[in-house]
């Protein structure tokens, strides 16, 4: 597992101060993207909340996540949270240690009473004394809130800054880059009242005893439990992963269901939890099972192989304008791109953590987090996997077959309405529900290198194509990861 170790730099701890007017609620900045390029300490956003209790408990909620490990818990360095700034809201986003949560809380502009909101994406933080003093916010308490030094505190500031280096697991990265692929092919299955929300969240194990897959279907105003997907159903994978919206509960005014369309045979799938609150809403999406994480699900794998898509990506990055929704049509009118292809984009800066996905408002948003998360794309082990079968030349085509050679292995990819499958032990434990395996993705870029003219001898058949290095690659290494939080 590759792990790298991020280091935050404050000019003071993130605090809330008390005077004679009110609280202020001071988030301090760390690095992060603006329209006028990479900033220090950048500020999106100064005035006051008009709910300040709820958006203390919200931003707690998120910040639980960040310091949860929900598969396997052990200690874990917990990750500060990332807060956008997108003109008219504020979105606080975090994962989970073990990478199988996602968790958004966006504070729109109902909820914001002062200057505009800024653009950009920085690390905000939420150290232990923030973290108590926000459990003491009340809901008369007049609230400022400070995302980001101001000006005066930039200029005359001649302190030490705080730092704190936390372990940051490249599936942490990855999972940014699934998430918004997973739930851009989600709807709204049911909507359910304040108080059923309460009635139902409440009624959920608090412990993870057992593993069998949950689903829950709309009854009447509520949910109705059921062992089998039926449609219509909503997957409620590992129920104890939902335990951070009970930090907000009591302000809820609604809770939002959304999931992909499910049928009697399909497996355990994601989903996302949406809980409406007084001018914000809070989000949780879960993995398709407690010991998965997002990094595995392969959603991104088609992007990434594609040559095209990283032509594409770059005139629509060019686009991109810190919009709080992306507008699909717009980007393809001003690009002269199909929608497939920029959604093709769209996913592949999906990787480098510039674009989100909001379920609520069925659309994109962009975002630049402070990471260096050209990585994702680079330390994907599937897609290396495949580039190594392409370059030792292990791939061979015979029409709608191809032939993957490992070593002493044959592996068959066949192609059935522009869908490949394979031979392989991943094919057959995942059936394309965590993306292609790695033999199927080779022939996938072969086949495109093919069309454009550019194969040269990796479509050879040819006995230097019949082996490949030991690597990685290997299938003992594809199906060893398809069990723990990948």
């Amino acid at each position: 597992m590759t792990q790298d170790a991020q280091t935050y730099a404050y000019l003071r701890p993130s605090a809330v101060h008390r005077t004679a007017e009110g609280g202020i609620l001071s988030l301090q900045t760390s690095g992060g993207t603006t329209p006028a390029g990479r900033e220090a300490h950048p500020s999106f956003f100064h005035g006051f909340l008009a709910t300040p209790q709820v958006a203390a408990a919200g931003l707690l909620s998120v910040a639980d996540v960040a310091a949860a490990r929900y598969y396997q818990p052990q200690r874990y360095g917990c990750c500060d949270p990332v807060v956008t700034g997108n003109g008219d809201r504020l979105r606080f986003e975090s994962f989970s240690g073990c990478g199988g949560v996602y968790a958004r809380l966006d504070v729109l502009g109902e909820a914001l009473d002062g200057d505009e909101v800024g653009h950009g994406t920085t690390n905000v933080d939420v150290n232990l004394p923030l973290r108590e003093a926000l459990t003491h916010v009340g809901p008369a308490d007049p609230m400022l809130l400070e995302v980001g030094p101001d000006e005066l505190t930039l200029t005359t500031f001649d302190g030490p800054v705080v730092e704190r280096k936390v372990p940051l697991p490249g599936r942490w990265l990855r999972g940014f880059a699934e998430t918004q692929v997973i739930a851009s092919g989600f709807d709204l299955r049911a909507e359910l009242s304040a108080a059923e929300a309460v009635r139902f969240l409440r009624s959920l194990p608090r412990s993870g005893a057992s593993r069998a897959v949950r689903w829950v279907v709309p009854a009447g105003r509520s949910l109705r439990a059921t062992t089998r997907p039926v449609p219509g159903a909503v997957c409620l994978p590992g129920p104890e992963r939902l335990a951070a919206l009970g930090r907000v509960l009591r302000h809820a005014t609604g809770l939002r269901l959304h999931g992909p369309a499910v049928t009697s045979g399909s497996g355990p799938v994601a989903s996302a939890w949406e809980l409406e609150l007084p001018g914000m809403r809070l989000t949780l999406t879960l993995s398709p099972d407690p010991a998965r994480g997002f990094s595995g699900e392969g959603g991104v794998l088609e992007a990434l192989a594609s040559e095209e898509s990283a032509e594409d990506a770059e005139l629509v990055s060019v686009l991109l304008a810190w919009d709080p929704v992306v507008d699909l049509d717009r980007l393809a009118e001003q690009s002269g791109l199909t929608p497939a292809r920029v959604r093709a984009a769209l996913t592949r800066l999906g990787t480098a953590g510039r674009i989100g996905y909001d379920v609520a408002e069925a659309a994109y948003f962009h975002r630049e987090l402070p990471y260096d998360t050209g990585r994702a794309e680079h330390q994907n082990p599937r897609l290396r996997a495949a580039q190594a079968l392409v370059e030792a030349g292990a791939v061979s085509l015979e029409g709608e077959l191809a032939t993957v050679t490992v070593d002493d292995h044959v592996h068959r990819v066949r192609s059935a309405e522009g869908r490949l499958s394979c031979t392989c032990l991943w094919w057959a434990t995942y059936r394309g529900g965590r993306g292609p395996c790695k033999h199927a993705l080779a022939v996938r870029i072969v086949r495109r290198a093919a069309t454009r003219g550019t194969a040269g001898t990796t479509t050879s058949s040819s006995p230097a194509a019949s082996t490949s290095p030991s690597s990685p690659s290997s299938p003992s290494s594809s199906s060893s990861s398809s069990t723990g939080a990948v």
